[in-house]
């Protein structure tokens, strides 16, 4: 447990660079596993989750070198052995609380010729898998799984590998990491599998498995993977910095008054920038400038933003799928914006490291947020909208991280702009995906904390 303690009235000036996005890390280094002969990561994270992916393919028999480093981006070598080059793993693994490597690795499992058993942490084992595990089984996969109600599974897993066929499945709500894993499983079956969003969700497997050369098209809401090819490695791949990451500075160069930050090299895919198109819709100052980088397989470029009086907005439930990791820390913005925000559609942030709606309220509305969580009927269906009304000032007071990162870091940007001291209960859960989180903000201004 690490308690944490700031005083608000800082405000942030200079320039940046930020670790590697974590959902292509990922990415890279399942596909790397799975192509043959050596490749390159450049810029690599240094958080829990990602190093999660990376011991769950060593344990399968890939060779990772490269020192692996919290606090500092990395450089590693993956040695893939092709498709069907994994091996056995000798005991159960175990994944943390990463969802991503979980669900991931269950499309990859799905294809292989033995039985893996993935168990997870306490956070992860709460989280729902009846998403990924359902499509798998319409593919051959044989899995087993811990089932807490009659209509939900969850971890740990048992998955027994073998011969996939080719599906074509629409999937029921937006969620890139489902996508992902019947994707991977696609490259096992025999045939061409098709997997269609009713919502656009964030596309790095699909950029990912086009740069390793796999037979992938795209139709409108429809991506087709064809089985059964080999995957081509492209020798060095570069990670552009996490937008989730830079959702924290964009937000916190935004409220503190005086605030101006450049960051440098981050991902710009269309899929992942709701939150820049938020903030520019709430009258942020914000530029976005391309700069271009062949080894990122990825939009990227430099972001400059500075301090502005902010107006509310309207996110509605179609962006969420682009923004759904930055939501916790734009409520924070609402709280600092002329009049009433709303969120819609907002549901799945309850199925993350924690109910990221309940915590971001209560410890906001402590500070002295107007947050209301409200339902409504939209086409027979019930969603659910954060509703907040703008106050410009809050003010510093107890608060819990929850055990979520995204939580942890929201509530000290909120108490960076809060009047008098904020005290968070513990923030040892930013490891999970930025623990370079309080370096990089130290260097942008001294500030009163320890």
């Amino acid at each position: 447990m690490r308690r944490f303690f700031l005083k608000g009235g800082a405000f942030l000036r200079g320039k940046i660079r930020l670790p590697g996005d974590k959902s292509i890390s990922h990415r890279s280094i399942i596909l790397s596993a799975l192509s043959k002969g050596k490749t390159t990561i450049k810029n690599f994270p240094g958080g829990d989750d990602v190093f999660s992916t990376v011991n769950a393919f060593k344990s399968l028999g890939i060779k990772i070198t490269g020192r692996l480093r919290k606090n500092r981006v990395n450089t590693l070598e993956v040695f893939g052995k092709g498709l069907f080059g994994l091996r056995r793993p000798k005991g159960p693994l175990f994944l943390g609380d990463s969802g991503t490597t979980f669900r991931l690795l269950l499309g990859v499992l799905a294809g292989q010729n033995f039985r893996a058993r993935l168990t997870a942490g306490k956070s992860l084992s709460a989280r729902p898998m009846l998403r990924v595990t359902g499509p798998l089984r319409l593919m051959g996969a044989r899995i087993e799984a811990k089932q807490k109600t009659k209509t939900e599974e969850y971890p740990p897993i048992t998955i027994h590998g073998g011969k996939l066929k080719a599906v074509t499945y629409k999937i029921p709500l937006a969620s890139a990491q489902v996508k992902s894993a019947v994707l991977l499983a696609g490259l096992y079956a025999q045939g061409k599998t098709s997997v269609i969003e009713t919502q656009k969700t964030r596309d790095h497997t699909e950029r990912m498995l086009k740069t390793f050369k796999a037979d992938i098209k795209f139709k409108a809401n429809t991506v087709v993977i064809k089985g059964r090819k080999e995957l081509v490695t492209p020798g060095v791949i570069y990670i552009p910095g996490d937008i989730s990451s830079a959702g924290f500075f964009m937000v916190a160069a935004t409220i503190l008054k005086g605030s101006e930050i450049l960051i440098k090299n981050v991902n710009l895919n269309p899929t992942r920038m709701g939150i820049i198109r938020v903030l520019q819709r709430m009258k942020a100052s914000i530029k976005v400038i391309p700069v271009s980088n062949p080894a990122a397989a990825e939009p990227t470029g430099d972001i400059l933003i500075k301090s502005s009086a902010l107006k509310a907005t309207t996110v509605k439930k179609e962006e969420i799928p682009s923004l759904i990791d930055e939501l916790p820390v734009l409520m924070v913005a609402a709280c600092f914006s002329k009049g009433q925000s709303v969120f819609e559609g907002v549901s799945e942030l309850r199925v993350k490291e924690t109910d990221r709606i309940r915590s971001m309220a209560l410890n906001l509305n402590k500070m002295g947020a107007r947050i209301d969580v409200k339902t409504k009927n939209v086409n027979g269906k019930i969603t659910e909208l954060i509703v907040i009304q703008g106050v410009s000032i809050l003010k510093g007071t107890k608060v819990k991280s929850f055990q979520d990162h995204r939580t942890a870091m929201s509530m000290i940007i909120s108490g960076l702009a809060a009047g008098g001291k904020t005290e968070i209960d513990d923030i040892s859960c930013i490891n999970k995906s930025f623990p370079e989180f309080l370096s990089v903000l130290k260097s942008l201004q001294r500030l009163t904390m320890h």
